[in-house]
């Protein structure tokens, strides 16, 4: 469900919206293409503040493709039809190689997270055409291990990770960030499926920089509009913390017409 800008209840106000579930708040919303340098076609799309310049942008980067990752995933999806309204944050969201969702089919085939590489290279080139100011990665579970594998080597203002499982990214990927001082965040479930709290802080422990933030009651794929509402308020924030709180509904009160 998309809000539009101009509705207004009978009274001739604006009738207040709560904001929850796949509800889409105003934004631009452009549908991309990336084109990696191994000769792929990308799809993605690109959601920026209606009426601002993005305070910061967001690039994500998928769950899995083969246990039904996407560029649609909820969080991910959320956080577009979110976060341009609420906090002026631009959020890019694209299928990795082989992967396919409403926006249509990238080409190519997963690649394991190899080949991946060349995905999250298209995404910051294009960032970088645009010159979209502040970006942040932000990995969920698969797109964790990318993100911690290859955005080392872009210029990220730092890295946020969903649930990440660690099967991939390996001590030698953890290491080659050992003395970088952009940040890492951690958001780790307690009853994730693949790496839990006391875990997480073992295996993360080489890497100072990280801040690891257990999330009690979470579960890997952070179900629950309270779920998605703790997520996306971490996510603000690092990227722009004068937006919190998140407002639960659109528009905010103290934007309401008299």
């Amino acid at each position: 469900m998309s809000i539009d800008p101009m509705s207004t209840d009978p009274s001739g106000s604006v009738a207040p919206v709560e904001i929850r579930g796949g509800l889409e708040l105003p934004a631009r919303r452009e549908d991309i293409e990336l084109r990696t340098r191994d000769g792929l076609t990308l799809v993605g799309e690109l959601a920026s503040p209606l009426e601002r310049e993005p305070a910061a942008t967001l690039v994500t980067l998928h769950p899995l493709p083969t246990g039904g990752g996407f560029m649609d995933s909820h969080i991910l999806r959320k956080a577009a039809g979110r976060l341009p309204a609420l906090a002026d944050i631009a959020v890019l969201r694209f299928n990795t190689r082989g992967t396919s969702s409403p926006r249509g089919r990238s080409e190519g085939a997963f690649d394991e997270g190899i080949g991946e590489r060349f995905d999250l290279e298209a995404a910051m080139a294009f960032v970088a055409e645009r010159g979209l100011p502040h970006p942040w990665l932000l990995g969920w579970s698969f797109g964790t291990e990318l993100a911690l594998m290859y955005g080392r080597g872009f210029p990220v203002d730092g890295v946020i990770l969903l649930s990440p499982p660690l099967h991939r990214a390996k001590p030698e990927h953890l290491a080659a960030w050992a003395g970088d001082r952009r940040p890492i965040v951690a958001l780790i479930p307690e009853h994730d499926d693949y790496l839990r709290p006391a875990e997480a802080e073992e295996r993360f422990a080489p890497l100072p920089q990280v801040e690891l933030v257990d999330v009690e009651g979470g579960k890997h794929l952070w179900v629950g509009e309270n779920q998605t509402r703790r997520v996306l308020s971490e996510i603000v924030e690092r990227l722009n913390p004068s937006a919190l709180p998140l407002p639960t509904h659109w528009p905010p009160a103290e934007s309401a017409p008299l």
